[in-house]
């Protein structure tokens, strides 16, 4: 069985964050979405919010494709975390060339803990490629109209947090 990971903060997960999980889910027969718990991020929602939203975000998705994903936090080193699900693959999404490096230098530093992982890029949509999380809780947070960015839960959330 292929075991993929997609870790990341999800603060708040987007359109974006959704598309590369539909999109990873075709390669793996298992994905595992990795919520980072990360202080250093300050994030707005707490690691269990995450998890939750996700989730729901999950529930809305067409029948079986749920099934076949699972959210978990982790706070330890993303290559324990990643062994510990018995997994070798982990997704990582490039929203743009600037992404790349860092990316490219985080599947090496991965590499060398771990040689028997991989990291795949998957390439955000076209009209994904600008969605950045830290984007969107800034307009969110001077009033500004996110609702093209997240689910319309994830937006409700949001203005909740907001108010």
């Amino acid at each position: 069985m292929r075991i993929g990971v997609y870790p990341g903060t999800f603060d708040p997960v987007t359109n974006g964050h959704m598309d590369i999980i539909k999109r990873a889910i075709k390669i793996v027969d298992q994905l595992v979405v990795g919520v980072a718990v990360n202080v250093d991020k300050e994030p707005l929602f707490s690691a269990s919010e995450r998890v939750k939203m996700i989730q729901n975000e999950l529930n809305e998705s067409p029948k079986g494709f749920s099934s076949r994903v699972k959210v978990l936090q982790f706070s330890n080193l993303l290559t324990d975390f990643v062994s510990d699900q018995g997994a070798k693959i982990i997704i990582r999404g490039l929203r743009a060339v600037s992404d790349f490096e860092y990316e490219f230098q985080m599947a090496a530093m991965n590499g060398r803990l771990n040689k028997d992982l991989e990291t795949l890029f998957l390439t955000a949509s076209e009209n994904h490629q600008f969605i950045a999380s830290r984007f969107v809780k800034e307009i969110g947070s001077l009033g500004g109209d996110v609702s093209c960015f997240v689910s319309p839960r994830v937006d409700v959330l949001l203005r909740r947090k907001f108010n």
